[in-house]
């Protein structure tokens, strides 16, 4: 009986960190240490399979041994308990425990200090329902056989992680559903525009045509106001186009294509990943683009130069930070100017970093994202010191009637 409450204060603890965790990643963490400390054994990782990609990364990881800590051994390549998982061979109901194939080179060499004494691992399949999610593997330094009754509640808890997975991710296409509807929305709001500016042009035209000959002062007066309203109709078909081209995200919010960017670069590099987003005010889908732009170009230098074992990117709302600064080299107030707010974004690696003032002013990337956060009225910044990392902030003014939402 004893043992059966135990089981239950467990799975609770479990559930908890599950729920409470503001990101899956988090949520994962925590669950993580929670069944390494249950089993007595200090070491685990998750790996998940993208839905996208269908590729496998490294989404949490609990005390690492330094062999494992290079991000090259945790990239998504294939591994033994990967390829078992990949054959089917790896079920919720044969918890397997099996020789790590990626330390396998490490051990074989006696380096004891860079595997801490780690040689095999448990391996529980993270599913929901039939649909497979990823692989959560746990191991410690003196290997033990597991009990039946571990490996009962192993099983448990893998079923408690795929329905966590499994709910974070339909809540991540519920709202990229919305998004959707509102592009729609949108589209027929452009439609309706452009036909009411088309009518009233035509209308000005036609009263034009009629008073030729006979009235040359109102002939102009509706000729230039016709040409007035298809100069207006021209820019605001021009601006929703560029508006609703958010082709580098295929169509989902900022923050999710974030997740996905940063889910890729961690299974290509191994190199850890993770994105944290503020409730943030709907972004106008240039501005959305152009920061993916500047992350997917950040995300490059750090795979190129940083040698770095992890990268955080953040969106953060700047809260009316850059107007204040724009305000203390301002004299006066454009009349009819918008209040702005401004978004952040931002991405740190702990790499090797640089001195800024060493780089060539022609280098591209950093060019680039310049040029990218200049063209949204913003502003981009390289903080870096040799031996403290990297970040590259981007800081880009949104127009305060932009609607509100989207966490």
């Amino acid at each position: 009986m004893a043992k059966k409450t135990q089981e239950l204060v467990i799975l609770n603890s479990i559930a908890e960190a599950l729920n409470s965790a503001p990101d899956v990643r988090q949520a994962l963490e925590r669950t993580l240490a929670l069944v390494t400390d249950l089993l007595g054994l200090r070491t685990g990782w998750i790996w998940l399979l993208d839905p996208e990609t269908q590729k496998f990364y490294s989404a949490a990881a609990q005390h690492l041994p330094p062999y494992l800590q290079e991000p090259v051994r945790m990239s998504g390549k294939g591994c033994w308990c990967i390829d078992d998982f990949n054959e089917g061979k790896l079920t919720p109901k044969n918890i397997d425990v099996i020789e790590c194939s990626r330390l396998r080179p490490a051990v074989q060499a006696n380096a004891t200090e860079l595997t801490r004494g780690l040689r095999y691992h448990a391996s529980i399949p993270l599913y929901f329902q039939d649909k497979p999610l990823g692989i959560l593997n746990v191991t410690g330094p003196s290997w033990r056989k597991l009990t039946a009754d571990e490996l009962r509640l192993l099983t448990t808890i893998g079923y408690q992680v795929g329905i966590a997975i499994e709910r974070a991710r339909l809540a991540e296409d519920s709202a990229r559903l919305a998004r959707v509807e509102e592009r729609a929305r949108i589209a027929r709001e452009i439609h309706d525009t452009l036909a009411q500016g088309l009518t009233a042009i035509a209308l000005h035209l036609e009263s034009a045509i009629n008073q030729v000959g006979k009235n040359p002062d109102r002939v102009r007066e509706r000729l230039e106001r016709a040409l007035a309203m298809a100069r207006e109709s021209l820019e605001e078909a021009r601006q929703s186009v560029l508006n609703l081209r958010a082709a580098p995200m295929a169509g989902k919010p900022l923050a999710e294509a974030l997740g996905g960017l940063a889910r890729a670069f961690t299974s290509e590099t191994g190199v850890r990943a993770h994105v944290r987003d503020a409730a943030i005010r709907s972004l106008p889908l240039r501005i959305e683009a152009e920061l993916f732009r500047i992350a997917q170009e950040a995300l490059v230098n750090v795979r190129r130069h940083a040698g770095a074992t992890e990268v955080a990117i953040a969106l953060d709302d700047g809260k009316g930070s850059m107007n204040a600064s724009r305000a203390k080299g301002s004299k006066a107030k454009r009349p009819g100017a918008k209040d702005l707010l401004s978004v952040r974004l931002t991405v740190r690696d702990n790499g090797k970093g640089f001195d800024p003032k060493t780089v060539p002013e022609d280098h591209q990337g950093i060019v680039g994202m310049r040029e990218r956060a200049r063209l949204l009225g913003g502003r981009l910044r390289v903080d870096s010191r040799p031996g403290r990392g990297t970040a590259v902030i981007a800081s880009v003014p949104v127009p305060d009637d932009a609607p509100e939402i989207v966490a």
